[in-house]
């Protein structure tokens, strides 16, 4: 029987029920089904021969991994620390900052918001592109409990880690800002501000360890990144600065195709991973801010209260009615720019991209429906990781409330990838338990290590029984292959969660929304201010 193949198309559920999963065959390129294919073929068969080489080099680091992760989650697991490690991974997401950073932009806090916007849009971007440059699983669940509050996390590849990038950047720049020449803060305040990103860098890196969610390699790889796009931003980043207000429009232009051509060259996944919708995100928000940063620097007469060493803002100054007033109203205008920009585009592009489909011109990527296959998109489609509708953000704000509330815990495979890699492990232990019976010297020492890993199965299943409804080594034992029945390929692929349809559309969609929220923050709602009487004009005047 040829192994399934998670489809984009299934069918959300009510909540509280399983989706409902569609299955379809795996197909060759020219559509027909390959009666050949099995599921330990399926990344030789996806990816071109240099990427399945370089998976292949990575997966057994990924695969050792795996018992040690499952032995420090049962030694530190607590109610506690669960919901602690569960919330706290909200403060890494790219929810948070997208929130968050427009506000140091209305607060005086330019240059550092620009800097932060820097480094966090190049972590989610080239962390995305190494994703699903290697296709690389999540530790293997089970013996992992996977413990998050995110329904789409689980669904993207684990190396390297985003959430970690993210986090070490945020850290490593406020740490190098502390350090420098500008800094005014007392030295007991520095000192402070320091062991607060050390520890937010820590617990972050720490909890994608403790839920999960993450591998030594990918926390390591992608903290390393986090670090150098720091180095980098907080060396580099002025002379960039320099060039592009020193320039006419075709600095902030050329920094746009620069950015549209990464975009266009990052690489097809294995499996259906939502990363690069956030990539597309980021990018966005780097267009729209390099854009709407250089004009409001070169034409608008507030560039001198808001950019720059000299600038004359000042918060207390403003005062603090009209500062919240300005966070309310910069709040909301963003949010009707991607209510009303978003539905608008998803019901006008798709004519448009039908007719550019008559004339050879589409450039569609793997898993996302082409134009010419659907008549209407869904205008309240679930597909923004970064910044939530205005409908969700109720259910965003009770996630953080009480222990339990928006929680999860799950085991076993919950994405395409995380399949294919239980389907792998329980072929590799089969062969390996015919080899020790064959006397084999190599089956014995995989007979052993297997053995021992599922010991620590059987462990965890004892720590994690009060989590869940049955203990981890029935699980193990139902999806690796123990004692009792085994389910089959077709029954290991029911029970992931189904990515949504993705319509080609949707990615000139989410470049156009986020550059619009990115320009708006940094330009036209700070113009916006002075006319409706939340303006900080009057503080250029001393």
């Amino acid at each position: 029987m040829n192994p399934p193949v998670a489809s984009a198309g299934a069918t959300a559920a009510p909540s509280g029920h399983a989706p409902t999963p569609i299955i379809v065959e795996p197909k060759k390129p020219n559509g027909t089904v390959d009666a050949g294919l099995k599921s330990l073929q399926h990344y030789k068969y996806a990816l071109p021969k240099w990427r399945y080489d370089l998976r292949q080099a990575l997966l057994p680091l990924v695969r050792w991994e795996t018992p040690h992760l499952a032995q420090l989650q049962s030694k530190m697991r607590t109610p506690f620390l669960d919901s602690y490690f569960a919330i706290t991974a909200n403060l890494g997401t790219h929810t948070f900052f997208m929130i968050g950073l427009p506000i140091l932009f209305w607060c005086g806090f330019r240059d550092f918001g620009k800097g932060l916007v820097h480094i966090l849009a190049s972590g989610v971007f080239f962390t995305g592109f190494l994703k699903d440059m290697c296709s690389l699983p999540r530790p293997l669940s089970p013996p992992l409990h996977r413990i998050t509050m995110s329904g789409s996390a689980a669904l993207e590849y684990g190396f390297p880690s985003t959430h970690s990038a993210n986090a070490v950047s945020v850290a490593v720049y406020a740490v190098l800002l502390l350090h420098s020449p500008t800094n005014t803060f007392s030295p007991n305040t520095t000192l402070a501000l320091e062991a607060l990103a050390y520890f937010y860098a820590f617990s972050i890196v720490l909890g994608r360890l403790y839920c999960g969610m993450h591998g030594f390699l990918d926390v390591v790889v992608g903290s390393v990144m986090g670090a150098a796009i720091s180095l980098v931003e907080f060396y580099y980043a002025p002379r960039l600065e320099a060039w592009l207000y020193g320039s006419d429009y075709w600095a902030p232009l050329t920094i746009a195709l620069v950015i549209i051509a990464l975009v266009r060259v990052h690489p097809e996944p294995a499996d259906d991973c939502p990363c690069f919708d956030d990539s597309v995100a980021f990018a966005g928000v780097m267009i729209g801010l390099e854009c709407g940063t250089w004009r409001f620097a070169r034409y608008s007469s507030l560039a001198a209260i808001y950019s720059g060493p000299d600038a004359a803002f000042d918060l207390s100054a403003l005062g603090w009615v009209r500062a919240v007033a300005r966070l309310v109203v910069g709040v909301a205008v963003i949010f009707a720019w991607r209510e009303i920009m978003k539905p608008t585009l998803l019901r006008v592009l798709p004519h448009l991209y039908r007719v550019i489909e008559t004339h050879g011109l589409s450039l569609p990527r793997r898993f996302f429906t082409p134009a010419s296959e659907y008549k209407d998109v869904p205008l309240r489609l679930r597909d923004d990781n970064v910044l939530p509708a205005v409908s969700d953000l109720p259910k965003l704000v009770r996630s953080f409330r009480g222990p339990g509330r928006g929680r999860s815990v799950s085991i076993g495979p919950q994405s395409a990838a995380d399949a294919y890699e239980t389907l792998a492990y329980r072929e590799r232990r089969r062969r390996e338990s015919r080899g020790s019976d064959a006397g084999s010297p190599a089956g014995i020492k995989g007979r052993a290590s297997m053995g021992s890993l599922r010991e620590k199965a059987a462990l965890d299943g004892e720590s994690f029984s009060t989590a869940v409804d049955s203990p981890v080594v029935t699980a193990a034992d139902s999806y690796l292959g123990g004692d009792g029945d085994e389910l089959g390929e077709r029954e290991v692929f029911s029970r992931v969660v189904k990515p949504r349809v993705r319509y080609d559309v949707e990615v000139v969609t989410k470049l156009v929304v986020y550059t619009g929220i990115a320009w708006l923050a940094v330009d036209a709602i700070l113009i916006a201010f002075e006319s409706i009487g939340l303006g900080a004009a009057h503080l250029a005047v001393r």
